[in-house]
């Protein structure tokens, strides 16, 4: 009536063929958008190369702009764990910002050859690749979150509320600064870098400013000004 056997530890649910055919699909797209960019990118190639059909990678992702995002995702993840372990022993909020938006440059780097064909196809307000569209959302979070981090973790002198809305700032500041870098054809994008690191010391030079009275009002109303024009974007209305 009572089994004497002693009992079994639940197993851990195992991976479904849904979810290994997802990722291989993912990881072949990944792949295939590193080495040849993104108009030579199909999804019939895609599948080919995945060894699935069609229909099945359709089933999966309504178009290529859907693996754009994982592209996107895959990315930031990536950016995120090079910075993180960087800021680790650093205070200075200049160097902390220096380390975000540098390895958020070194993520893209391998893929400067065919930078301009995804800012072309991502430039349409339409687009739903753009990177101010809903969604590309989650991995704007991502960079969100890592400016965050930096400007939390440092030793400043920032007034609380410009510290709390800087990191919506510096996002925009990442993306105009990607965009730069698209068309930097110098060795290495280092007019990109020298641009960013020129930018971060007249940063530093100015950041005393914001205490006074007279500047801090018209500041934070800029950093306002531009989260504003983040969360009204027409591609975040449109998306």
């Amino acid at each position: 009536m009572f089994s004497t056997a002693e009992p079994t530890e639940p197993t851990e649910p195992t991976e479904s063929k849904r979810d290994r055919t997802r990722a291989l699909i993912v990881a072949t797209a990944l792949r295939s958008f590193r080495e040849r960019g993104y108009d030579a990118t199909t999804i019939r190639r895609i599948a080919s190369e995945a060894g699935v059909s069609v229909g099945t990678t359709n089933y999966h992702f309504s178009s290529k702009n859907e693996l754009v995002q994982e592209f996107y995702l895959q990315v930031q993840r990536a950016h995120r764990a090079a910075a993180l372990p960087r800021l680790e022993s650093v205070r200075d909020l200049k160097e902390r910002l220096a380390i975000v938006f540098h390895t958020g440059l070194d993520q893209l780097t391998p893929t400067h050859g065919h930078a301009p064909e995804f800012l072309t196809a991502a430039v349409s307000p339409r687009s739903s690749i753009n990177p101010l569209s809903s969604e590309s959302n989650a991995s704007l979070v991502i960079v969100e979150d890592l400016f965050r981090t930096a400007v939390d973790g440092a030793d400043h002198k920032l007034p609380r509320d410009i510290a709390e809305a800087l990191p919506g700032a510096l996002v925009l500041a990442h993306l105009l600064l990607a965009m730069y870098w698209v068309y930097d054809d110098t060795d290495d994008q280092a007019k990109t870098r020298r641009l960013l690191d020129k930018g971060l010391a007249l940063f530093a030079v100015t950041l005393p400013l914001t205490r006074l009275p007279v500047l801090r009002r018209p500041l934070r109303e800029l950093i306002d000004l531009i989260a504003e024009a983040r969360s009204t974007s027409p591609t975040s209305a449109v998306g």
